[in-house]
């Protein structure tokens, strides 16, 4: 194990009874320029995504009583996200500790967030296997303390989530609609349409901002359902 692994396996307080589990979650696909990929740590990226869901939907389940199924899906892809995951990873220095090729280093590889946040995946897939679920729901919760504060101020609204939603999986900006305005003056009833690419959903409201919001918050609670 390299002086910069040791260094890392310090900062996240677990020594590992299996060190090979460390050095194979922190070993991108370019390290030895990309001759043994078998190597690398894409299946316990594979793995740790799996258990961090697991550990969000859990924080989120005992933090947020009150919340229903739709407010807690919105608040889960805010911690699950790639964005989230390299965040953690550079609180731990994660990238200091990364193997990867020569030229992958040359090109800034120990700062790009794809990167550091399959790795941040692969450590906790590592850790899972070497330590249990309790090995890597301290790590998360360490790292993903700043996250897990943040969700508890203010939420934005239904429009904001979806926009942001939108852009973190590659989709187009979201489209609004209005198909009908019903009732007298006094008591309008909107009913709104969003699009996004091929999705969408439909939703009534007093205002067309209110039907918009509801819209918004109908596909998120649709779409990221898990």
């Amino acid at each position: 194990m390299s002086d910069r692994i040791k260094d890392f396996q310090t900062r996240i307080a677990h020594t590992f009874a299996d060190p090979a589990l460390l050095e194979r979650a922190l070993t991108h696909a370019s390290h030895g320029d990309g001759r043994s990929r078998a190597d690398s740590n894409e299946r316990l990226e594979f793995l740790g995504d799996r258990v961090l869901g697991l550990m969000a939907a859990e924080a989120l389940h005992e933090r947020f009583p009150a919340l229903d199924e739709g407010g807690l899906a919105a608040r889960l892809n805010a911690l699950v996200n790639k964005d989230a995951c390299a965040r953690a990873a550079r609180r731990c220095e994660l990238g200091e500790a990364l193997r990867l090729s020569a030229a992958e280093a040359r090109l800034g590889g120990r700062e790009k967030a794809s990167i550091l946040a399959d790795a941040c995946e692969a450590v906790i897939g590592a850790l899972y296997l070497d330590g249990g679920l309790e090995a890597a729901r301290v790590f998360f919760l360490t790292h993903w303390a700043e996250e897990l504060d943040g969700l508890t101020k203010r939420p934005r609204d239904a429009k904001s989530r979806l926009q942001e939603w939108a852009a973190q999986t590659g989709r187009p900006a979201p489209v609004y609609t209005v198909l009908s305005r019903k009732g007298p003056d006094h008591r309008p009833l909107f009913t709104v349409e969003v699009r996004l690419g091929a999705l969408s959903a439909q939703a009534e409201g007093s205002s067309k901002q209110a039907a918009e919001r509801a819209a918004a918050d109908q596909l998120l609670t649709a779409e990221t359902r898990l």
